[in-house]
Parts: C-alpha cells; structure tokens; sequence
C-alpha cells in the first residue's frame, strides 16, 4: 500500500453514496461491514466521516511498508498526519533484552566496519613502510634502523611513507612544462627575457595565434588507480634502476635515490615528448570536405580513418 492508494481510499469515501457514510468504510482495501462482517476496525486518528475507519489487519500491512523493517519508527496517518499509537505486547525482560543488544548492534555496526577497514589499511601502510625501508636501505640495515628506533615514530613514521609517495605522485610537474611549451608566446610576454633562451620564430608565433584559440591544452586526467600504482611502485623501480645503471655507488640509499631520480627524469621526458607531439599532430588537424575524392582516399580504405585523427593530407 502507499499513500496514493489513501488518498484514493479517502476521496472514494467522501464521494460515496449517502448510505455509507453512515457505516465503515477501510481507505486501505476499500472493503464496508457487507463485505466482511468478522474483520476487526480501528479508528486510529483524527480523521472524520468514512475515512476515520479502517482494517487493522490492512492498517497493520500499511505500517509494515512505511516501517520498512525498523519496528521502532513512527508512522502517521496520511490525511491528517497525526501519529499512530502503537502498542507492543510485554513479552518479559529477556526479550526487551535481545531488543536492546540487537539495536545497539545495528548501530554500532558501521563505526565497527569503519574501524576495521581503517585499521586494515593503517596496518597494511605499517607493512609497506618497513618492506619500503628493506628493500631502499638495504635488509640488514634496515632491520638495524628499525630495531633502533623509538616504537612511536615507526607506528607514525611507516605508514607515513606510502602516503608520502602518493602526494608526491600527485606533483605533476610534466604538466606545468607542458604548458609552458604549449604557451610560449604568452610566457615569452609576461617573462622577456626567456626569448633569449627559448627564442619564438615569426612562422612559430603566427601558428600559435592562430591556433591559441581553437586548440586545448593536452592534459591526462587525474586516475587515483594509476597514482596508487605508480607510487607504490616507485621504490621497487627506483631500486633496480640504481642497481642495473649505477652500480658504482656502494651506498644502498643513494644509488636508490640516484634510481629514482633518473627514472622520474626520464620518465617525465618521455611523457613530455609524447603529449607535446599529440599537441602538435592535434594542432595540425584538419576536417576534409566530403567529397568523392577524400571519400575515395581516407574512408574507402579505411571504415575507421573518419572516426580517427590519423589521416593525414597527401
């Protein structure tokens, strides 16, 4: 049942012939005395005339849908709003009890998940810390740094690590040079002297102009998945870069730290190059009139090429 159905039942009732205004009538199941002579009446609100009357066994399924399971919640009547007093049997203390345990349960239930998972993911961050610090400064001197050190700063110090990590994977400083590459004509106004560094051609500087407006700057979005990954990774790969390229170095920190430096380095370039071209190829696009000719030439050969930016004029 829902509240339309009421509102139908109540609009019934005050329309109804004469003659049953003056017996009962259910807004529920639209049912009168005729239709059910043994069935059991409430008059459970303020309501008057007709829809002042009503099934308790149709009442009783009304409540349950607007309880929804919770049979503590306050249910009011949908005409005039009035709440239901509803009464419970004593079934003696040992049922008032399991009441109470099971409502403390469902409520304490989420902040009880909560603390899990946090202290799952704080004792997980606790791990990665250590084996962080194992794999960087080496084992032995590792576990020597760790046996040393004051309990609390462990406990605050090695989850402190991956989420070091994570921040700094979220720097993104190939974005920036991206942008500057990308406006250097703007840059070039604002900072005069970069033009002795970074000098701007005329043909360069009429194609920016141009194209300023029409063309947006590459950007990858923001992946939190693809953050996570890259700075968990981070000390794994800085390791074996600084033992595959710099194995001259004795100390097992720096040459991690030389790793890591190089690879961020390259890395960055790489992805610098790669964005700049796409830049580049993006600015240098064009859309071909649809001809017999460009037909003939790009979508004939290949279905796809319409739907892509690698064509390229002849």
């Amino acid at each position: 049942m829902s509240e339309s159905s009421a509102e139908i039942g109540a609009a019934a009732g005050d329309l109804g012939p004469k003659g049953r205004e003056d017996g009962r009538y259910c807004w529920v199941c639209f049912a009168t005395d005729d239709d059910d002579a043994l069935a059991l009446w409430v008059q459970p609100c303020k309501c008057k005339g007709t829809t002042k009357w009503v099934h308790q066994v149709c009442l009783q399924r009304w409540v349950d849908e607007k309880q929804k399971g919770n049979s503590l919640k306050c249910v009011v009547c949908p005409q005039c709003q009035t709440e239901y007093i509803i009464v419970f049997p004593n079934m003696g203390p040992m049922v008032n009890f399991l009441e109470i345990i099971d409502t403390l349960i469902k409520r304490l239930s989420p902040f009880l998940a909560a603390g899990v998972v946090v202290g799952s993911l704080y004792w997980t961050a606790v791990t990665y810390g250590a084996i962080t610090i194992l794999q960087v400064v080496g084992h032995k001197e590792g576990l020597s740094v760790m046996e040393n050190s004051d309990p609390l700063v462990l406990l605050i110090g090695l989850p402190a690590i991956p989420v070091g990590l994570v921040l700094g994977k979220m720097i993104r400083w190939e974005d920036a040079i991206l942008r500057f590459l990308q406006n250097r004509r703007t840059v070039a106004r604002k900072f005069p002297l970069l033009n002795l560094v970074l000098p701007i051609s005329e043909s360069e500087e009429n194609e920016t102009s141009e194209s300023s407006l029409t063309t947006p700057i590459l950007s990858d979005p923001v992946s939190a998945t693809r953050i996570l990954c890259g700075a968990i990774l981070l000390p794994t790969v800085s390791s074996i870069v600084g033992r595959i390229f710099f194995e001259s170095i004795q100390n097992n920190l720096h040459r991690t730290i030389i790793g890591g430096l190089a690879f961020i380095t390259v890395k960055g370039a790489l992805k610098i190059y790669h964005k700049q071209q796409q830049f580049i190829r993006k600015k240098q696009r064009k859309i071909l009139d649809y001809n017999e000719e460009n037909v003939t030439a790009y979508v004939s050969k290949n279905p796809r090429s319409s739907r892509s930016n690698q064509a390229q004029q002849p």
